[in-house]
């Protein structure tokens, strides 16, 4: 488990994700887009796959 703190970006929160983790689900930041979903208990990221990183 990673515990992380949320950070002040402007009028919004960041959380920063460790390198290791986004290699660990084959997510490049700089070309790769992720969806966020909502959850009773978290919020749940997700890769995108390549159709939708091409439609968005």
């Amino acid at each position: 488990m990673i515990i992380k703190k949320l950070c002040k970006n402007g009028n919004s929160w960041s959380l920063l994700i460790p390198k290791s983790i986004l290699e660990g689900f084959g997510i490049n930041p700089v070309l790769d887009k992720v969806s966020l979903e909502i959850e009773s208990d978290g919020i749940k990221i997700k890769k995108l796959k390549e159709e939708e990183n091409n439609n968005h």
